[in-house]
């Protein structure tokens, strides 16, 4: 992999990531862009203890552009993007509309591919590895920051999730604080740890997956990837590499060999679930990694999460009164159905 790093012309970072060591990216930037200015700041809520990054400038963000004026798109004459280029293959720059800003944390910008109307389905494995390269790459960058405490890489994907931008990409939040969701898992981590004489709860939960068997959608040599137990969306997968590591960095050559193939064919399932006849799923995909001065880290078990808002065909899942005001959700789908579907929908 070739790493090229470049500045935009309002002074943010942009990389280029070629699968080629002799690619040429010297084209530059030459918009009259100002220097990007930002409102965010983030606030305690003292009764939940949650954070909440409050970024009124996100309300001027690129909203539904034509395809012609995608800024997602390489640079044509007359038309420049935000990537100077005619052409590429991964790239990643600083979002010009940053919901976390300085010390408040970092957001970044992940384009999978050049071409507009493709998705990350359609992907061949080299490609797909090239972005496993880069998520890794900006999760080691990121980890040198002082004020950076973990990293989010993640794709919102379809209108329906709230995406205002078509193109396929995808985000990496580095946030100056462990996430609630993650200080939870964390707690359950070692409740369950205090509770079994040592044991890891990560490993258990794996191990009991494998037992039962009803939720597994696929299993490979590095790779497992099921329907949790309590799953909070309809259709909802969680992948682990079977090899406990606590973030992309950790992963060994077989498991990111191997990762790709067993990605590309969740993805291409989720796709299939609801037949032709509906519009591409949409979904969230995101790694969840361990914070970088987490007491627990290497315990704390790296595993992507992936799921979909629409419950069933022409239907949506709408996070209403129990799951909006009480955090608790109701899955109108038991996940050992959604992992027979799962199964069913396998590429032949």
């Amino acid at each position: 992999m070739q790493k090229t790093a470049v500045r935009l012309a309002d002074g943010r970072e942009l990389i280029y990531y070629d699968s080629r060591r002799d690619a040429v990216r010297d084209a530059v930037d030459r918009r009259p862009l100002e220097p990007t200015a930002t409102t965010s700041e983030i606030r305690l809520d003292p009764l939940l203890g949650d954070r909440v990054a409050i970024a009124s400038h996100r309300q001027g963000r690129t909203y539904h552009p034509p395809a012609d004026q995608c800024p997602l798109c390489p640079s044509r004459p007359g038309r420049p993007s935000e990537i100077p280029a005619a052409d590429y293959e991964v790239v990643v720059f600083e979002n010009r509309f940053p919901s976390l800003v300085g010390d408040g944390g970092r957001c970044e910008v992940v384009c999978f591919t050049a071409e507009h109307d493709a998705s990350f389905a359609d992907l061949t494995p080299r490609q797909a590895a090239l972005v496993l390269a880069a998520w890794t790459d900006r999760t080691a960058e990121l980890a040198q920051l002082p004020a950076i405490e973990q990293v989010f890489c993640f794709e919102n994907r379809g209108a329906e999730i709230g995406v205002t931008l078509g193109h396929p990409h995808g985000q990496i939040y580095g946030y100056p604080f462990a996430t609630p969701r993650t200080e939870a898992m964390l707690r359950s981590l070692a409740a369950h740890r205090e509770r079994t004489g040592g044991r890891n709860l990560f490993d258990d939960v794996l191990a009991d997956e494998r037992a039962d068997g009803r939720r597994i959608v696929l299993d490979g040599e590095h790779w497992l990837a099921f329907v949790p137990y309590a799953a909070h969306w309809p259709y909802e997968v969680h992948l682990y590499p079977k090899s406990r590591v606590p973030d992309l960095r950790a992963l060994d050559e077989a498991a990111r060999a191997e990762f790709p193939a067993v990605y590309l064919e969740l993805l291409r399932r989720f796709d299939r679930i609801f037949g032709d006849a509906e519009p591409p799923t949409p979904y969230v995909a995101g790694w969840h990694q361990a914070p970088f001065r987490a007491a627990d880290r290497d315990r704390f078990a790296l595993h992507l999460e992936l799921f979909t808002v629409r419950r069933t065909a022409g239907k949506l899942k709408f996070l209403a009164g129990s799951e909006s005001g009480m955090s608790v959700f109701i899955n109108d789908v038991p996940p050992e159905a959604a992992a027979q579907r799962l199964r069913e929908v396998a590429s032949t």
